[in-house]
C-alpha cells in the first residue's frame, strides 16, 4: 500500500506538500497540485481518513436524529438532508429514537467526543436538558430546545389558517382535529391553535383528539381513527397529519361515509402519501426539501464557526387541493 512518502517521491515534492494537497490547506501551485494528484492516482493511493480527520479536528460526519425513519415526513426529510450534506462534503449518521431508550444519549456522546461534527435534531424527546449541556453545533427541526439552538420550521400558524378557511368554505359544522402529543415542545402545535381560533370565530364546533408521544406506527393511526368515529359519528370534517388522515379515509369508507360528500378531510404535511392513494388528499404542504436544505446549510455554517442570523427560520406552506374537499 502506497504511503505519503511514496506519493511525494513519485511527484518530486516534499511529504509536507502532499499533506497540504490532501488537507486543502496552505498554498500549493496548480502545477504542483496536479503532479501530486497524478502521483496519487498512479499509485492508487488512499488517504488515511482517520489520520486526516484528527489533523483537521473534523470528521465530516453529521448526525440526524428523528423519531421514526419509516414516517413519510421524516424519511423524506432525511433523503433530502443526506443529499444536501453530501454536496457540502459531509456524510450522515441516522438515529431513529422510537422504542430505543438510550440511543439519543449515545448519539450526543458521539458529538461530545467529536466523533461527529454536528447534529440536526428532529426527535420528539422530552429530555432537552441533554442537548442544552452540549456546546457543539446543533440545529433543531420543528423543536424548541434552547434559545441558543437555531430552529427551522414551517409556518404552522398559516397552515392552520389555510385548513380552517378551506373547511369554512366547504360549509363544515362539526370538525375534529387529530393532534400530536402536546407535551412535546414544538412549533407544530401552532397550526392546531390557529385552526381552532379561525373556526370558533366562525361559530363552528371543534373537537380535539390527542395522540400519545412517539405514536408513529400504522396501528397507532388506525386506533385513533376508530376512536374518532366512535366518539364523533356526526363529524363532517377532520384535520390531522398525513398518516392519521389516511387511516380516517380508510375507516370512513368502511363505515359508509362519502368523501368529500358528507365528510371533508385535510392532511397536514403533504408528503408523497397524500398522492399515492386512489383518492388524492387535500393537504397543507410543508416544504420538506427546503427544510432539509436550510438545515444542512445551518449546521455546516455552525461547524465553520459562522453566526446564524435568524435563530428561528420559518418557511412558507401552501394548501394543495385534492379530492377530499370541494
Amino acid at each position: 500500500m502506497a504511503s505519503i512518502k511514496d506519493v511525494a517521491r513519485r511527484a518530486g515534492v516534499a511529504p509536507s506538500t502532499v499533506s497540504l494537497v490532501l488537507n486543502n490547506t496552505g498554498y500549493v501551485s496548480e502545477k504542483t497540485r496536479e503532479k501530486v494528484e497524478k502521483a496519487m492516482k498512479e499509485l492508487d493511493y488512499m488517504p488515511n481518513e482517520l489520520a486526516r480527520n484528527l489533523y483537521r479536528n473534523k470528521t465530516n460526519i453529521i448526525g440526524i436524529i428523528i423519531p421514526h425513519i419509516d414516517h413519510p415526513f421524516f424519511s423524506t426529510f432525511v433523503k433530502y438532508t443526506e443529499k444536501f450534506l453530501y454536496e457540502l462534503g459531509y456524510k450522515t449518521m441516522i438515529c431513529g429514537t422510537v422504542n430505543r431508550d438510550h440511543v439519543e444519549k449515545e448519539f450526543l456522546e458521539l458529538l461530545r467526543r467529536q466523533v461527529m461534527d454536528g447534529i440536526i435534531m428532529g426527535a420528539h424527546t422530552l429530555d432537552v436538558e441533554e442537548y442544552q449541556k452540549i456546546n457543539r453545533p446543533l440545529v433543531a427541526i420543528d423543536r424548541y430546545i434552547d434559545a441558543n439552538i437555531p430552529i427551522i420550521s414551517s409556518d404552522h400558524h398559516k397552515g392552520g389558517v389555510l385548513a380552517a378557511n378551506k373547511l369554512i368554505s366547504n360549509g363544515c359544522k362539526k370538525v375534529v382535529q387529530i393532534k400530536g402529543a402536546t407535551i412535546v415542545n414544538t412549533p407544530a402545535h401552532e397550526y392546531h391553535q390557529s385552526f381552532r381560533d379561525i373556526l370558533e370565530k366562525a361559530s363552528i364546533e371543534v373537537h380535539d383528539i390527542e395522540m400519545g408521544i412517539n405514536c408513529f406506527e400504522p396501528d397507532d393511526f388506525k386506533k385513533v381513527a376508530d376512536e374518532l368515529f366512535s366518539q364523533y359519528p356526526d363529524v363532517d370534517a377532520i384535520l390531522g397529519a398525513d398518516l392519521a388522515i389516511l387511516a380516517c379515509l380508510q375507516k370512513a369508507r368502511q363505515l359508509g361515509y362519502e368523501v368529500p360528500g358528507n365528510l371533508k378531510l385535510i392532511a397536514y404535511d403533504g408528503t408523497y402519501m397524500t398522492t399515492m392513494n386512489e383518492t388524492i388528499m387535500t393537504s397543507v404542504v410543508q416544504p420538506i426539501e427546503q427544510l432539509a436544505q436550510e438545515a444542512a446549510n445551518a449546521i455546516v455554517s455552525l461547524i465553520d464557526g459562522k453566526v446564524i442570523e435568524k435563530q428561528h427560520l420559518i418557511l412558507d406552506v401552501e394548501l394543495r387541493e385534492g379530492q377530499t374537499t370541494i
